[in-house]
């Protein structure tokens, strides 16, 4: 696997850069100036961009990095990206022959209708569907959607890393604490994570396995998490989507 670099942007997105000596291929570039002043720092040439979805800042900098120079652009054929070259979706590879990288395509639908993951070398490019202890929020998806999106990712190895779209971490995690605060994984994420951001560093990527361990949308049949659940409902459920949409209203809500 090529070396990972997250380029911050915005407010709290990252751009990720994957790279070698010479060539870079740049994941949901929102915008361009922070790939642009990296690939002249770095002296790098840009091989190929990868998008996860259509929301502009994911994508809002694609069109500026191509007036430097052309390259593909891949992104999921079911949302209106259009400065895609090679429209992708499950089933397909993504081949980055300059950095010798092939990524699988995962079809991950809930935040947007057509949200794409790329899976390789041990590492999970998911966008806004996963995120560090939390999940992004159905803006064009179901729940029945999105708790499939999450079940296909979890079913990923355990050390696979996790590099998502945004630093909402410790938020997320104190959204977690309140569903599961008898977690002790947890309250250990939350120490760890906090000294990370008190130095200025990224708390990606996560592991699935910590996902699993900690993320309460991935944990709908957990006895703490449908407690939780039933309690902010007022209504006993135990169906997993009833579950999970419920612990997604909460979240829409704190």
């Amino acid at each position: 696997m090529p070396d990972i670099v997250p380029l911050p942007a915005f407010r709290d997105n990252y751009i990720w850069t994957l790279r070698d000596a010479r060539f870079a291929a740049v994941v949901d570039p929102g915008e361009a100036r922070p790939v642009l002043e990296y690939l002249a720092r770095e002296k790098l040439t840009l091989a190929a961009i990868l998008a996860t979805h259509h929301h502009p800042d994911h994508v809002g900098g694609i069109a500026e990095l191509l007036r430097h120079g052309p390259v593909p652009v891949y992104g999921p054929k079911g949302e209106p990206i259009a400065t895609l070259t090679d429209p992708v979706a499950e089933g397909d590879t993504v081949d980055i022959p300059e950095l010798g990288l092939a990524l699988s395509v995962l079809d991950i639908p809930g935040h947007t209708r057509a949200h794409v993951a790329y899976y390789g070398a041990g590492s999970l490019f998911c966008g806004d569907t996963l995120f560090a202890c939390g999940c992004g929020r159905l803006f064009e998806g179901t729940a029945e959607q999105m708790m499939a999106s999450l079940a296909k990712l979890a079913a990923l190895p355990d050390d696979t890393k996790v590099y998502c779209g945004h630093e909402y971490t410790l938020a997320n995690i104190a959204f977690a604490q309140q569903v599961e605060p008898g977690n002790g994984a947890l309250a250990a994420r939350l120490v760890r994570d906090r000294k990370l951001r008190e130095a200025g560093k990224p708390t990606l990527p996560s592991t699935l396995g910590e996902e699993r361990a900690t993320n309460p949308f991935l944990r709908w049949a957990e006895p703490a998490v449908i407690e939780s659940a039933n309690k902010y409902l007022g209504a006993r459920v135990s169906d997993p989507v009833k579950v999970f949409a419920a612990i997604r209203d909460w979240k829409n809500r704190a």
